[in-house]
């Protein structure tokens, strides 16, 4: 089974999340299929805090992928912010 998921980088007390399809079985850093986006929690100023790319979001939940929960709630947070911006 495919998910979508937060994958951990950065250094310590600074964290950066890749957003990426990828198989249940494997770790949380571990193997991949694609990057879709990125998170950075710690965005200030200019930065920006979350990218998605939602034709590949949508690729992947087309054949079946589930979202974790953080990631779904980032989904909405992303669409919302889109949407605040028009």
């Amino acid at each position: 089974m495919v998910v979508i998921r937060l994958s951990r980088g950065g250094s310590k007390a600074r964290p950066f999340y890749n957003i990426v399809a990828a198989a249940k079985r494997n770790r949380r850093d571990g193997r991949y299929l694609e990057r879709i986006g990125f998170y950075n929690p710690m965005a200030r100023g200019g930065e920006e805090p979350l990218r998605i790319a939602q034709d590949r979001l949508a690729h992947w939940l087309s054949v079946g992928a589930q979202p974790s929960d953080t990631v779904s709630r980032l989904v909405k947070q992303g669409a919302k912010a889109v949407k605040a911006a028009e």
